[in-house]
């Protein structure tokens, strides 16, 4: 199952790397960049965890975790460069679950959604982020493709499926869970998609793109990265 990430954050730089980095980890990401962005997402598909700046254009987050706390008990993690103890202090007693001062790694922030999680009984073990095969290395972390040592240079869509499949590597992963995971609910029939940009893929990655080693073809189900 994967779980969703709401984040709230109005810095356009901020938001796209947490969006980015979230989506590596395998959680479904919404963004907003406002209150009342973030209402209408909230009451058109719940999430899991919300990730929530203080200063938005219109209104102070503060608000949204009280609202949230009326009717919902969804882990909810400030992040702001307020450095005031009362501040967190009073955002904790509001019903906030953490609070995490900019700037922060993305590795504390993946930590904090771990632990919030926990607290709601969900467990959530650390992603995959690295796999080796042969000559073929794949770090999600940096972005980083090599193969025989070589970066091989992705478009972002590219590499977002290469991500998806690295997340089950050994395992297939059906047309339609790559197609909303990487396109969006909305193109679960554009099979077409997949087809091109494996095809992308694979001239890419593999020695001989007509025997595949890494990226094989599950017929009529879907696609799976080999592991062995």
């Amino acid at each position: 199952m994967t779980l969703r990430v709401l984040v709230v954050e109005d810095d356009r730089e901020i938001r796209s790397l947490m969006q980015s980095s979230l989506s590596v980890e395998g959680f479904g990401v919404q963004t907003a960049a406002s209150l009342s962005e973030a209402r209408a997402l909230l009451r058109h598909a719940p999430p899991d965890v919300v990730i929530l700046d203080l200063g938005l254009p219109d209104g102070d987050g503060e608000l949204l975790v009280r609202e949230l706390r009326q009717r919902q008990s969804v882990p909810i993690i400030v992040v702001s460069a307020r450095h005031q103890e009362t501040q967190k202090i009073a955002l904790l007693d509001a019903g906030a679950d953490d609070y995490l001062t900019k700037p922060f790694s993305v590795a504390e922030l993946l930590a904090r959604i771990r632990v919030a999680l926990r607290h709601r009984g969900t467990a959530l073990a650390a992603a995959v982020t690295v796999h080796a095969l042969d000559d073929l290395r794949i770090d999600l972390a940096t972005r980083v493709v090599q193969r025989a040592g070589e970066p091989l240079h992705l478009t972002p869509t590219e590499f977002k499926l290469l991500a998806r499949l690295v997340r089950s590597a050994g395992r297939v992963v059906t047309h339609r869970q790559l197609l909303a995971d990487v396109w969006g609910a909305e193109f679960t029939g554009h099979t077409h998609y997949l087809r091109l940009y494996m095809g992308q893929l694979r001239a890419k990655i593999e020695r001989d793109p007509a025997e595949p080693r890494h990226l094989l073809t599950e017929t009529g189900v879907g696609y799976r990265l080999a592991d062995v």
